[in-house]
């Protein structure tokens, strides 16, 4: 078994994440714009296809709360999986086939995800380099990131959305290249055994991180998933509304730079509340302005917060798993995809009712605000 660097590690976790997360999950924001002008997809068909990824989401993070997620395999067969399903995408145009194919993607992102983390959240730490976390966590916002600009630049040469789906696939499988070898190498130690007392410790605080991080997954999700279809009902040219995914995404390659070194000195949990701040603010924002400025501005918020608040509280449940994160991750997992689930579903909803975006972005907002002050209520030394 090869030596691995620290340096290839943080690389080969960056690419894995840029998949899993930046095209499995969220290649379909930016695309939904163009289905939308290719297939008249409305804002209610476009919720359900959301929602049966962050099902699948959920269905993978349910499996990985019962099921270690320490082979090989399950990194080559979810990487596959998620290239093969995108893909398909640009194959059919059966609105059935493309919900079986967004729910199988999202399976494949979670398996891949909680992988992807344990391995070099572990890996790093025993290396002494966990400031390199920010790396890894990067691939987020990194594939995000590029792909906004795929779709930004196949709408300049009037290329329809399978194109998209396709090209974001092949790229899918390309990173296999890059990403199993070096990932696939690292020895996870096994997990230390804990006394009762320790388990009954780790579940105090368990409770509080699912929560917490189950809001996060519905008050971020709600732009996430029709930043861009906001943005075009603003201003119709592509070559504006279509940036407002890139900014999304190099927001939140930008952030994980800077909050893992914030982290260092005031603490993961501080960064967490303050990113769930951040995030209510961005959320809010095109209620109170309306306008392509603010969404801009709910890109930068929200896009330069929602990574951080995944990497900061993955943190957390290492901290105090005591050498059981894998299933911790699992379960607040679990509740971030739960609460993404539900999230563009009530969107869509409310949208449909007469409340516009401005309804579900409120509720996202509040429910931010409330997870904010549970998780500094709960803090060392602050009265409960």
């Amino acid at each position: 078994m090869m030596t691995v660097s620290v340096l290839r590690i943080a690389v080969a976790g960056m690419a894995a994440l840029a998949v899993a997360m930046g095209i499995g999950r969220f290649a379909f924001t930016p695309i939904l714009p163009m289905m939308q002008d290719d297939f008249g997809l409305s804002i209610i068909g476009g919720s359900w296809l959301a929602s049966s990824n962050y099902l699948g989401y959920l269905a993978g993070a349910l499996v990985a709360t019962a099921w270690p997620l320490r082979s090989r395999g399950v990194l080559s067969g979810s990487l596959l999986a998620v290239a093969a399903t995108t893909a398909t995408m640009g194959l059919t145009e059966n609105f059935m086939l493309w919900a079986v194919l967004r729910f199988a993607a999202g399976v494949a992102s979670a398996l891949m995800f909680i992988a992807v983390s344990t391995r070099c959240m572990t890996a790093l730490a025993e290396r002494g380099r966990p400031k390199l976390t920010g790396v890894v966590y990067a691939g987020v916002g990194s594939g995000v990131a590029a792909a906004g600009l795929l779709c930004l630049l196949l709408m300049q040469y009037d290329a329809g959305s399978a194109w998209a789906w396709r090209i974001a696939g092949l790229v899918a499988l390309s990173a296999a290249v890059i990403v199993l070898p070096v990932l696939g190498a690292i020895v996870l130690p096994l997990a230390p055994a804990v006394s009762r007392d320790s388990r009954a410790g780790i579940g105090r605080h368990a409770g509080l991180l699912v929560l917490c991080y189950g809001i996060s997954g519905f008050g971020y999700i709600i732009p996430a998933t029709f930043l861009p279809v906001m943005a075009k009902a603003v201003v119709s040219d592509a070559a504006m509304f279509g940036w407002s995914w890139p900014v999304f995404g190099a927001a939140a390659v930008v952030s994980t730079f800077i909050a893992a070194s914030r982290a260092a000195a005031i603490g993961h949990r501080s960064v967490w509340i303050a990113s769930h701040v951040l995030m209510a603010i961005g959320v809010l924002l095109p209620v109170w302005l309306p306008g392509l400025a603010a969404v801009i501005g709910s890109a930068l918020l929200v896009g330069g917060t929602f990574v951080v608040t995944t990497m900061t509280s993955l943190q957390v449940a290492q901290e105090v798993s005591r050498g059981h994160a894998a299933r911790l991750v699992a379960a607040m997992t679990a509740a971030f995809a739960l609460g993404q689930i539900i999230g563009p579903v009530v969107a869509g909803l409310l949208f449909d009712a007469g409340y516009g975006f401005s309804g579900g972005l409120v509720l996202a907002g509040m429910l931010l605000l409330l997870s904010a002050i549970l998780l500094w209520r709960a803090a060392p030394g602050n009265t409960n």
